[in-house]
C-alpha cells in the first residue's frame, strides 16, 4: 500500500515513465551520492577529515586552507556512518541525492 501511494505521488509530481518496486523484482543494487562541507577542517580536525576520506574512499572536490568539500557514493548505511564520523569537526552542510537502485542480473 505504502509503494502503491509513492507510485500515486511520483505520477503528480514529474512525468514518471516506469516505477518498479525493487524489493519485489529479487537482487537490486543501491547507491546513494553525497557532497559535504567541512568547515572546521583546521589542524587536528583537518587531519582527522582526511584519514576519514581516506578511510571510507570519500574525495576531495574542492579544498580551501579552512574548509572541504568531500564528495561520497555508496549505500546509505555507509555515506551515515562517514556523515556521524565527520560531523564531529563541525561538517556544516550535506547534500544527499536520494537512493538510486539497479536490478541486478542473475
Amino acid at each position: 500500500m505504502v509503494i502503491e501511494q509513492i507510485k500515486h505521488q511520483l505520477d503528480r509530481m514529474v512525468p514518471v515513465y516506469r516505477v518498479v518496486d525493487m524489493t519485489l523484482t529479487g537482487r537490486s543494487i543501491e547507491r546513494e551520492a553525497c557532497d559535504g562541507e567541512d568547515c572546521g577542517a583546521t589542524g587536528d580536525n583537518r587531519v582527522e577529515a582526511l584519514r576519514l576520506a581516506d578511510a571510507f574512499r570519500a574525495r576531495v572536490i574542492d579544498a580551501t586552507t579552512e574548509s572541504f568539500v568531500f564528495e561520497i557514493t555508496g549505500n546509505s548505511a555507509k555515506i551515515n556512518q562517514f556523515i556521524g564520523l565527520v560531523a564531529r569537526s563541525a561538517l556544516s552542510e550535506v547534500s544527499r541525492t536520494g537512493v538510486a537502485a539497479h536490478q541486478a542480473r542473475a
